[in-house]
């Protein structure tokens, strides 16, 4: 079994660039085991003959991968930390804000991110970059309509502001899409590039191993200007932030020295 899914890891990262070997094992093999039962295959090895020649299969692998879960305004508390703390102090130097949404999965944090700094009075122009490995996810993304669920933490204001109801669905207007660029990336393989005032990757490095974890924070670190923010989710706290070059600004928020 073990030297099943180790071949299953050369012969994927082969065919997609992804390494695997970078993410929990345990985690990845439980749900990976899950889906290949789940489409009738018995091993590893008969997965990948079929994931390889199978484009549906291929995206349902990296859908599950990627655990596609997310929502406006995720843990709000913590937007409003972002809101009323951080980006003040972000604008206070410049007036155009570089920022970059990693990992985003169908849209919903960009798009919070876009929300947010439309309100703010101070911020004359933002671009947002918005990125995922997955490339099903970018589409939906792009679409920028969601179920009623994806919304349950957005203000009342907001959703009649910048939401447009559609039967059950509600579609994000434009004025909130135009600032925000999509592009596949994977961030463990390809460049960052910036320097950025603000990133965000929240709830995805803890899929990640302890190495894996240790690179990324050095490659975000130095994707920041001095001075930016690197906000990351409410289970992957930065015990040792100094070692980046960070500081920490908030819970959950460091800032580049």
């Amino acid at each position: 079994m073990e030297k099943d899914f180790q071949d299953f890891i050369k012969n994927f990262y082969k065919l997609s660039g992804i390494d695997l070997s970078l993410y929990k094992e345990a985690q990845m093999k439980r749900r990976l085991t899950s889906l290949y039962e789940k489409r009738g295959f018995t091993s590893f090895a008969d997965y990948f003959k079929a994931i390889h020649t199978n484009k549906n299969l291929l995206d349902e692998l990296l859908d599950r991968m990627t655990i596609n879960v997310s929502e406006f305004y995720r843990n709000y508390k913590r937007w409003e930390v972002l809101e009323k703390k951080i980006l003040p102090t972000l604008h206070k130097s410049k007036s155009q804000l570089k920022v970059w949404s990693a990992a985003c999965s169908t849209g919903e944090e960009p798009y919070t991110l876009s929300m947010l700094l439309s309100n703010e009075t101070q911020v004359k122009d933002f671009q947002i970059l918005a990125t995922d490995i997955d490339a099903n996810a970018l589409e939906r993304a792009k679409n920028g309509v969601y179920l009623e669920r994806a919304l349950n933490e957005v203000p009342l204001a907001q959703k009649n502001k910048y939401f447009e109801q559609q039967g059950s669905m509600y579609k994000i207007i434009d004025e909130v899409k135009k600032n925000v660029t999509f592009k596949k990336q994977n961030l463990l393989a390809d460049s960052f590039g910036g320097p950025f005032d603000l990133i965000v990757c929240r709830n995805v490095l803890i899929y990640f191993t302890e190495d894996a974890k240790d690179l990324l924070y050095h490659k975000f670190a130095q994707a920041l200007r001095p001075g930016g923010i690197f906000f990351v989710g409410s289970t992957e706290q930065i015990f040792t932030p100094a070692k980046y070059g960070l500081e920490t600004a908030d819970t959950f928020f460091y800032r580049k020295i």
